[in-house]
């Protein structure tokens, strides 16, 4: 997956958009859905990583299943979140499913009334 590919994607969601937060680096895109985060990265790091939220059990799992391109989430809570290598080791389907899943698992978090009007239960 290439960054413009990783950008795209992420976009792609139901009212997903990008921000540059942090002044200090200002190359790091920050994906948010109703305010709250679901992906992160800087497009032009070599290799391209992506910090995204998961499911507790999932994140060991998924860590087990492909030590060294997705550990623990860097500089976020390293329960809830992992850093994965978009790389060409990892399946670009697998990064898409993972990146969807941690856009779903923050519209989980969201008020219903907002869930609601992005037609995600």
């Amino acid at each position: 997956m290439t960054p413009e590919q990783l950008r795209s994607f992420c976009l792609s969601f139901n009212a997903a958009v990008e921000e540059f937060p942090f002044p200090r680096v200002p190359e790091v895109s920050v994906y948010k859905v109703g305010g709250k985060m679901f992906a992160l990265t800087t497009l032009d790091a070599r290799p391209l990583t992506v910090n995204l939220k998961c499911d507790p059990e999932q994140a060991i799992s998924l860590r087990a299943e492909h030590p060294g391109l997705i550990v623990p989430g860097w500089h976020m809570n390293k329960r809830h979140w992992n850093t994965v290598t978009v790389d060409a080791e990892l399946p670009d389907r697998l990064v898409r499913e993972l990146i969807e899943d941690s856009y779903d698992l923050v519209v989980a978090g969201l008020p219903r009334a907002e869930r609601l009007r992005l037609d995600r239960p």
